[in-house]
């Protein structure tokens, strides 16, 4: 008979580590409403969260900020999902490399963090167009945000394809999703259309079931329009704010339950032209402690802010349009390069009076890179390149068309006409009812006239002989991201007017400029039609190589004025350096070949270019540098604004 094999230790203990085990089944987050709490698999829970936007930040870098918020004292990680970002077309869809939000929940669950997520369909977030996709804008009728029912329609067949696949992530499935926010801040939007609401909670349920936690987050004004009975109210609200008033409207909505604040401003955002904005550390931490002494769960928003990459900024309506900054550092608490700040460790400070935060060291800063000054090359005048940027040809038209009528969704579009006589006296060129959306360059024979602004009054005029070429490249600062989000659409909206001649007959050509840096330019096209001294949008280039291992950095832009800028393809986002607040544009070193390897930077200055047309790599930001107006141009006057004081709730 065969000698019977000894069960080994491992072995032995698989029944009793099941049964300690939690397993799918007996997974719960649930409210508590007799306590006043949260019950996670039936013990007391009150979780410590921070904001952080896969979408900001490089996936490669995902696992690092994770990691440093976990150690930090936090248990939740809150983020949202633009749908722009995942649907760019209707019907197609991407959810791979950077847009990847499974992935993010996997490292979030490695980094044993929990996840609040707040899919929208809205989200703010200063992102562009408030994550709501710009082709919503090819219907022009559209309501968005309300139960018109093309909006509806987009809205429903989105989420029938993010639901489901949410579903295997929710926390009583064995994931790390334990509550899900439905819309964003709705009681801030002039709709409130509560039957929208009730289609939203009627489809999460249908998709997502009956068991995870649905809820709803507003500002103080806005839980009137914002709640919805069945969905778990939640508020907002930042250190400079009356905690105790706020927590007891927000009893009137929530009688029973624990106390939740879904975003406690750690800081604030940037718009170009205002200062930088900061919170002192001693009210963050004085506003998170008296909260936590209240048995509160608090969001902290942002606690890791990242960057505008590309075009993805959103944009405000505050008695003027107000685009937002590249960089979304928000002042948090993990800066907009990955470093732990003095706010976070003394947030962490507090986090540990009420509960158990990791052991082990913080991570230091990362390594930082100096180069240069570097002197860029000119590549050529935009309109040089026209062929390549837009290959399809113009779309012709007799009065301008917007971006969304031509499917364009960011960027630059060029306008084209020519003058149907001469114009040997200046004479005024303007655009009616405020028609600009949101800044043209414009071009006489491809000479640079000036600038017309969106909610500026500026004066430009114009002379030509007979059959001249208009050219006015329009720019997309960005679409409106709070509050009413009406449609904001982008481009020429009203013909413009030389002197009392309404010109008609356009062209327009769409351009792809992110095509062209990315795929023609390495070669080297059309060198021998470099113009010797170019005025209005024009590219530069250079390249360079970092020897060693290199470091993250930041590009200053010393002298230049206004444009966008691509490292090795990357579209690093917008510089404004005589706008300011914002000097420098964050450089993660993964965008970077070390080593000895070639690295490629190109411009697209818009306006001018200083005399020594150089750039340089710095080893710290500079974020508050700002004229509090707008460039003033040799052919334009106009009215600066003095900046608003910024308010305290709207995300």
């Amino acid at each position: 008979m065969a000698p019977r094999k000894r069960l080994c230790l491992p072995v032995l203990l698989l029944p009793l580590l099941s049964l300690l085990l939690p397993q799918a089944d007996n997974r719960s987050f649930i409210v508590d409403r007799i306590n006043d709490r949260f019950l996670l698999d039936g013990a007391p829970f009150r979780y410590v969260s921070g904001s952080l936007h896969y979408f900001r930040v490089p996936r490669v870098l995902w696992a690092d900020r994770l990691f440093k918020m976990r150690m930090s004292g936090l248990n939740t990680v809150q983020f949202y999902v633009p749908w722009n970002y995942h649907e760019p077309e209707p019907g197609v869809y991407n959810f791979n490399g950077s847009r990847d939000l499974f992935a993010f929940l996997k490292e979030a669950s490695l980094a044993n963090l929990l996840v609040i997520l707040r899919p929208g369909p809205y989200i703010c977030a200063e992102w562009e167009m408030g994550g709501l996709p710009a082709w919503l804008l090819q219907k022009p009728e559209i309501n968005l945000r309300t139960s018109d029912p093309d909006f509806l329609a987009a809205v429903d067949s989105w989420f029938k394809v993010l639901l489901p696949k949410l579903y295997p992530w929710l926390y009583h499935n064995g994931g790390n999703i334990i509550s899900i926010q439905v819309e964003n801040e709705y009681g801030s939007y002039r709709a409130c259309d509560v039957n929208y609401m009730k289609h939203l909670a009627g489809l999460f349920r249908a998709l997502l079931g009956d068991r995870i936690l649905l809820f709803t987050t507003d500002g103080p004004e806005g839980l009137r329009c914002g709640s919805l009975q069945g969905l778990y109210t939640t508020v907002d609200f930042g250190p400079a704010d009356n905690m105790t008033k706020i927590f007891a409207l927000l009893r009137n909505y929530e009688p029973h339950g624990p106390l939740v604040n879904s975003e406690y401003y750690t800081g604030w955002l940037d718009y170009w032209g205002q200062n930088h904005s900061t919170r002192s550390v001693l009210a963050v931490t004085r506003g998170l402690e008296n909260m936590l002494k209240l048995g509160a769960s608090v969001n902290m928003y942002m606690f890791h802010g990242g960057t505008n990459f590309g075009y993805w900024n959103g944009a405000d309506e505050k008695g003027r349009f107000l685009p937002i900054t590249t960089s979304y550092d928000y002042d948090a608490p993990i800066s907009e390069a990955g470093d732990l700040t003095p706010k976070l460790f003394a947030l962490r400070n507090v986090i540990s009076e009420f509960q158990e935060i990791p052991l082990g060291p913080l991570p230091p800063p990362s390594p930082k890179m100096m180069l240069g000054p570097l002197t860029l090359h000119l590549d050529g005048d935009l309109l040089s390149f026209l062929d390549f940027l837009c290959p399809q040809g113009p779309i012709h038209s007799i009065l301008p068309m917007s971006f969304e009528a031509v499917k364009q969704d960011h960027g630059f579009m060029l306008y084209r006409t020519f003058l149907p006589h001469p114009i040997p006296e200046p004479t005024q060129f303007w655009v009616p009812n405020n028609g600009v959306h949101d800044r043209a360059y414009v071009m006489v024979d491809g000479v640079f006239h000036g600038v017309l602004e969106r909610n500026m009054k500026h004066q430009l005029f114009l002379t030509g002989k007979g059959g001249a070429k208009l050219d006015i490249l329009l720019e997309n600062m960005g679409r409106l991201s709070f509050g009413s989000n009406s449609s904001d659409f982008k481009g020429l909206l009203e013909p413009p007017v030389l002197g009392q001649m309404v010109l008609t007959q356009w062209l327009m050509f769409p351009l792809n400029v992110d095509k062209l840096v990315k795929w023609w330019f390495p070669l080297h096209l059309m060198k021998s039609t470099r113009p010797q001294a170019p005025s209005g949008p024009t590219f530069y280039s250079t390249t360079f190589p970092i020897f060693g291992e290199g470091g993250d950095t930041f590009l200053f832009l010393p002298g230049w004025t206004k444009g966008q800028v691509w490292i090795n393809g990357f579209n690093l986002g917008r510089y404004w350096t005589k706008q300011g607040p914002q000097q420098t544009l964050y450089v993660p070193r993964p965008l970077l070949f070390s080593r000895g390897g070639l690295n490629k930077i190109t411009l697209l200055e818009l306006e001018s270019v200083p005399l020594q047309p150089q750039i340089q790599f710095v080893d710290r930001p500079i974020l508050n540098s700002t004229s509090h107006k707008t460039f003033v141009y040799s052919l334009s006057v106009e009215t600066p604004s003095a900046p608003e004081p910024m308010e305290l709730s709207g995300h």
